[in-house]
């Protein structure tokens, strides 16, 4: 075990899936969508590292960091800007190439379609739009785009329950995916969460994984994560740690 896994290993002691009753609502550590929106003139930020090993390619990449944008036009609609910057290295009998940048950039929308406190159901659409912008080692080479419906329900006060199904068409290719979180409420400020994901793609491609993770609520902005995640019928394994903060306001005279 290298360095770097060991660092994130150790950042797995310390952090909750955010289905419940906080400040901040995130879009990490998880692959599940939240089913909600920032709220208006709010700007929000979420990164972190991830250590990503697929065994059956013999990829490794490691991706620092790993960028979302979000701010609320609306209580309802907010904007999305997401990236990240990735080292991957291929190592393959008579093939070993290393190369870094940015991927391609995605922007996009989400908006809040039913947030119904009393009948205990929030729902979300979410469309990103793809843009060739890496180097050819990192593009896709084509436009794409990645749609999810996003739906989250309370089961009890410490228990929530959040999942996506989703369409993408990326690297001409179409796919639908799906991902099933359900949380744990440790306590006010530390949870945990299990999410078995997947998808499938063109010529019956399909790829299942899980994923687990906590998080830890620094204070009603801030919010510290580390997850981990393996295939169940591939070879990968990953392991991410990163933060989620919440500025208030954005752009306001106050902040300014």
């Amino acid at each position: 075990m290298n360095t770097t896994e060991k660092i994130l290993l150790f950042f797995i002691l310390i952090a909750s899936q955010n289905l419940f009753a906080q400040e901040i609502v995130t879009d990490r550590p998880d692959q599940t969508e939240s089913s909600v929106t920032i709220e208006k003139k709010n700007f929000q930020i979420e990164s972190g590292v991830l250590y990503f090993v697929d065994n059956e390619e013999s990829i490794n990449k490691f991706i620092a960091p790993s960028i979302l944008i979000r701010y609320g036009i609306t209580n309802s609609i907010e904007l999305r800007m997401a990236s990240h910057y990735e080292t991957t290295e291929v190592n393959l009998i008579g093939l070993n190439e290393k190369y870094s940048g940015f991927n391609d950039f995605e922007f996009g929308v989400k908006f809040q379609v039913l947030n119904k406190i009393d009948q205990n159901i929030k729902i979300a659409f979410l469309t990103h739009f793809l843009i060739p912008t890496a180097t050819k080692e990192l593009t896709t080479n084509s436009t794409g785009f990645i749609n999810k419906l996003a739906i989250s329900h309370n089961l009890t006060s410490k228990i929530g329950l959040g999942y996506n199904i989703g369409y993408s068409f990326v690297e001409k290719e179409n796919s639908l995916t799906y991902s099933l979180a359900l949380g744990y409420s440790i306590s006010n400020t530390i949870g945990v969460y299990i999410e078995p994901y997947g998808s499938w793609a063109e010529q019956n491609q399909i790829e299942t994984n899980f994923n687990m993770g906590f998080t830890f609520l620094v204070n009603p902005n801030l919010q510290l994560d580390v997850s981990y995640g393996t295939g169940l019928n591939n070879k990968m394994n990953y392991f991410s740690t990163g933060f989620s903060w919440k500025i208030d306001n954005f752009l306001t005279k106050k902040n300014l």
